[in-house]
């Protein structure tokens, strides 16, 4: 029973990592759709359609599956069409949530959508409800051996960076939104590798724990898991301790 048992656990393992593969395919592949139906199926026209082509290659997606993905956007062949949604909520001790989707059914959706709220003591709001809290920026990662702090301040500052951070193995750079292409292009002429995307970052963050630490992690969980979904950002900071803690 106990080669049994190991494989038996082998095999959920393994099917949980199938699982999870099969729903960031289905993220990048909606991502790819979007992009080339936005800004056409150029990449090198489109900063947008080639960060996806990256990330899906990132993920090891094969060539002809792009190739349709972006097709589909284009409208060389037939497929479902997605709309980008952004949701707002708030979760538990009066945190705040915004949640980017793109979706092929609105309604299906966002009725799922406020069940996932629902279920982990949150709330499902409407347009303001928690954008105000947070501003869009452009993110940018490095990685700490392909550049110096002297190269950030005179190459990404220099074409406009905010600020740049430590963050552990990568630095983190922060730009207006409408300056994350033009600062990764002048990473890329530096021989610069970086990836960046737009995203929404807290202007203030909530110090929470114990329970409510706890449930809102499991709200981001279930949100991120969720098919329509893209990416999850809240306003909520917990510290290393209590992330030690609730490992446990």
């Amino acid at each position: 029973m106990s080669g049994h048992s190991k494989w038996a656990t082998i095999k959920h393992k393994k099917a949980l990592v199938d699982a999870k593969r099969g729903k960031m395919f289905t993220k990048l592949i909606k991502e790819l759709t979007v992009a080339a139906r936005m800004g056409g199926g150029e990449p090198g026209n489109n900063p947008r359609l080639r960060k996806a082509i990256d990330d899906a290659k990132g993920q090891s997606m094969p060539n002809d599956t792009i190739k349709r993905a972006i097709q589909r956007g284009t409208g060389e062949i037939e497929g479902a069409s997605y709309d980008e949604v952004l949701y707002e909520g708030t979760g538990p001790a009066g945190t705040l949530f915004l949640v980017e989707g793109m979706t092929d059914n609105r309604n299906r959706t966002v009725a799922e959508i406020r069940k996932i709220f629902e279920k982990h003591s949150g709330v499902l709001g409407g347009a303001g409800t928690a954008g105000w809290a947070f501003d869009k920026k452009g993110l940018i990662a490095i990685a700490k051996s392909a550049a110096t702090e002297d190269q950030l301040m005179e190459i990404a500052v220099g074409a406009g960076a905010e600020d740049y951070s430590d963050a552990g193995d990568e630095w983190s750079v922060a730009t207006p939104a409408e300056s994350l292409g033009v600062v990764l292009e002048a990473l890329e002429k530096a021989k610069i590798a970086a990836k960046g995307n737009l995203a929404y970052l807290p202007k203030n963050k909530k110090a929470i724990g114990g329970r409510d630490a706890e449930v809102s992690l499991n709200l981001v969980d279930a949100l991120d898991d969720h098919d329509d979904v893209q990416n999850v950002y809240a306003d909520f900071d917990i510290s290393d301790e209590e992330l030690a803690a609730l490992a446990k």
